[in-house]
């Protein structure tokens, strides 16, 4: 079974790299790094698309779409010239964030792992080889919320380009077939709701390579947050 075909359920990590664009730093109050800087997700997050997301009720959750980059072979300690030959593929992801407990554990100096690992807290497309994105340096990301366009953004924004992702995070730990690189997200992160209707795509050179669309429902969590 390939990397592709299975990465939900053999790849081991989410390693999302955090503010690699920096409109979206700036919208946040954040500063524009100077390295990549990353965080991991379960991948028991991962939320087929046409399945319902369901989101905590008591928080205020965003969305943020971004290029996944499914890593098709084993990486260490990678040069940047070599960290494509690693790479099987893309797929469409968004990071949900439960934005008031992020900031809560900012505050505290305390880990986000809460705020981004929930269950249904990475929907994800099926997804492609990469020879059907020539360059994912340079690919359009959009994504819509009851048909009304949140966010809309190019690749070619990027603070820190894919290679040097991969190797960055190679030196630190290696990165198995399946596992899975969030690339950072453009501006327009926002709140959804219950009865919200995502929609989502990637488009590479004019075309539309990924797609998907999902419903929000909500549930309490018990667990104090």
């Amino acid at each position: 079974m390939s990397a592709l075909s299975a990465f939900r359920t053999t790849g081991r990590k989410i390693v999302a790299i955090g503010r690699n664009f920096a409109d979206h730093a700036k919208e946040l109050g954040n500063a524009v790094p100077t390295k990549p800087m990353f965080f991991l997700k379960p991948t028991s997050s991962y939320r087929p698309a046409g399945q319902p997301i369901t989101i905590p009720a008591q928080c205020d959750v965003h969305h943020e779409v971004e290029l996944g980059v499914v890593i098709g072979k084993r990486a260490t300690q990678v040069p940047e010239a070599q960290a494509m030959d690693h790479v099987a593929g893309y797929t469409l992801a968004i990071d949900l964030t439960a934005r008031d407990l992020q900031e809560k554990a900012k505050k505290a100096g305390m880990p986000w792992s809460v705020a981004k690992g929930f269950d249904d807290f990475t929907p994800v497309t099926e997804a492609v080889g990469k020879a059907q994105i020539k360059d994912p340096n340079n690919v359009r990301l959009w994504l819509k919320v009851n048909g009304q366009v949140r966010q809309d953004g190019s690749t070619k924004d990027f603070i820190f380009q894919i290679p040097r992702l991969i190797s960055h995070v190679s030196q630190i730990m290696t990165l198995e077939e399946g596992d899975v690189i969030l690339t950072g997200t453009p501006k327009g992160v926002a709140s959804i709701k219950a009865g919200d209707s995502i929609e989502a795509a990637i488009e590479s050179e004019g075309k539309r390579v990924l797609h998907g669309a999902w419903t929000v429902k909500s549930r309490k969590v018990e667990a104090e947050l």
